[in-house]
């Protein structure tokens, strides 16, 4: 369970990597040129994206490397990037790959209860 969390894990912070991109490049894209916002939709809280954008692919690469050797705070971790994900760019067709990685991922990982190592985290 803890390398299968890993491995998701590290590939919902790659995909989220390109979704943060993205959505940072739009957040900034549209606050210095306001003619692309009034074409293509404003954003709410653009500080929020950017934030969003930046931290949770850090959070789902961090915790996919965690998930091993602490599953509980590489899950917690996880789980908390699937959050931001959501949150900042709701569930489509970009962010459903990251959300459900990161999101499965925390869930393997906060599970593994008795772990491949003799250390348990309950």
């Amino acid at each position: 369970m803890r390398n299968a969390a890993s491995i998701l894990g590290i590939i919902a912070g790659l995909i989220g990597i390109i979704v943060g991109l993205f959505g940072y490049g739009y957040a900034e894209l549209s606050e210095r040129h306001s003619q692309v916002g009034e074409v293509f939709g404003l954003l709410e809280n653009p500080g929020f994206i950017r934030f969003a954008s930046f931290i949770a692919p850090l959070l789902a690469i961090a915790g996919g490397a965690m998930a091993k050797s602490g599953a509980l705070w590489g899950g917690i971790l996880l789980v908390i990037s699937a959050a931001f994900f959501y949150a900042a760019f709701g569930f489509n067709v970009a962010t459903m790959f990251p959300i459900g990685f990161a999101g499965l991922a925390g869930l393997l990982a906060i599970a593994a209860g008795k772990p491949d190592e003799p250390r348990a985290h309950f």
